[in-house]
């Protein structure tokens, strides 16, 4: 790079006034050019992409690696360059390891398998909800609700002990935490893969209708790889779905309007799903590659070994696909080509699992808990900046 950046890029960046949108340094590098240069914390040059067709561009272009081993990988903080390449999964791999392995759990996240399991998370759902209800207001719905339901589904699906929740959990946030320490972020994922391996290892001997089961037969994985394919599964399968949960749930509260549409007919619930999830985007902090060669994107050229970090949150309120209106929730908005699951062969493996949990849980919540509210003031209310996966760390509700 011959020219500096305007400023460093320091993430996780300080937002603004309204806590959905995008931080502003990112907003405002969307107004100047859809690719533009920046600096990491570390001080390491690299490409901010914050337009739709650019960040869709990068994503499903093979001359991209999503490998973090890859020169000019761009890293958020060294606990985040630990978790990628100590013991990378499949989505730190490009193809043709990434397409083998992605292939060995693909069945389980099909549209049939899923909707098969819909009856299953209503249930779920009807009784999580049932017993925040009985333990009296107010509640926290991150604890009481938005967590538990994907927790107890990935949990299900994947058959690992619900019991052992509260220590995942855990270990989850200090993973995805991009201010934890790299000594803390290596202990925690030894700890969870060697919770996982010995679990492959039993299911090898004693083995269930589970993901992980199935795994554990076949004889061309090692105990350690079905570990790293139910780690990356066990993390993601309750995180994203948790966070966007209960940050859904936020953003209806403060938006009686829109709330009381959704309530009106909730044959938009599927759509609303959409915008919600184009809205919020919840990984504000983008995905990160690399370039293996010199790369034409948005007018310029991202020469080999630069690291490009692609901001979904920006490109999902890119005006010239979604409107002048996009920074408003509008939940009759056409929003289905939204990049809330990322784009190309590395999109989101659990997306019509949370679509399908997110519909229930809101519909649900709408039917049956007419005058639900938020139970502090806005300002009180806590996000996760600092986490890869934007959320609540608490939403305190009453009704």
């Amino acid at each position: 790079m011959t020219s500096a950046p305007p400023a460093p890029l320091t993430l996780p960046a300080p937002y603004g006034a309204c806590p959905f949108t995008p931080p502003p340094a990112c907003t405002e590098a969307a107004g100047r050019a859809p690719v533009t240069r920046w600096r990491l914390p570390d001080g390491a040059p690299c490409w901010l992409v914050t337009g739709y067709h650019e960040v869709r561009s990068v994503l499903s272009d093979a001359r991209f690696s999503a490998d973090a081993r890859t020169p000019g990988f761009p890293f958020l903080s060294p606990g985040q360059r630990e978790l990628a390449t100590a013991r990378p999964s499949f989505i730190r791999m490009d193809d043709p390891e990434h397409a083998r392995l992605r292939r060995m759990v693909t069945k389980d996240f099909l549209v049939r398998r899923v909707e098969e399991l819909r009856p299953g998370i209503q249930r779920i759902v009807d009784e999580r909800l049932d017993a925040m209800l009985a333990a009296g207001r107010p509640a926290d719905l991150v604890r009481d609700f938005a967590l538990p339901i994907p927790s107890l589904v990935i949990c299900l699906m994947l058959g690992v002990p619900y019991a052992d929740h509260d220590r995942f959990q855990s270990l989850s946030r200090t993973l995805l935490d991009n201010t934890a320490s790299q000594e803390d972020v290596t202990s925690a994922h030894g700890e969870l893969t060697s919770f996982l391996e010995r679990l492959a290892e039993l299911k090898a001997r004693d083995p269930g209708d589970d993901i992980l089961s199935r795994l554990a037969a076949r004889p061309d994985l090692t105990p350690r790889q079905v570990a790293s394919l139910g780690f990356l599964l066990l993390v993601t399968g309750h995180e994203s779905t948790a966070n966007m949960t209960s940050i859904s749930v936020c953003a209806l509260l403060r938006d009686p309007a829109q709330t009381a549409r959704l309530r009106a007919d909730p044959a938009l619930v599927p759509a609303a799903v959409e915008e919600l999830l184009r809205y919020l985007t919840i990984i504000h902090l983008g995905l990160a590659r690399a370039a293996k060669e010199d790369v034409e994107v948005g007018g310029v050229t991202i020469e080999a070994g630069e690291g490009v970090i692609c901001m979904l949150s920006t490109a999902n309120r890119d005006p010239g696909l979604f409107g002048a209106d996009a920074d408003t929730l509008d939940l009759g908005r056409d929003a289905r080509r939204h990049l809330a699951f990322g784009f190309g062969v590395h999109q989101c493996l659990g997306q019509t699992l949370a679509r399908v949990e997110l519909q229930l849980i809101l519909a649900t919540l709408l039917r049956r808990v007419p005058s639900l509210r938020l139970a502090v003031p806005d300002s009180e209310l806590a996000f996760t900046t600092q986490n890869i996966v934007y959320g609540l760390r608490e939403l305190p509700v009453t009704w």
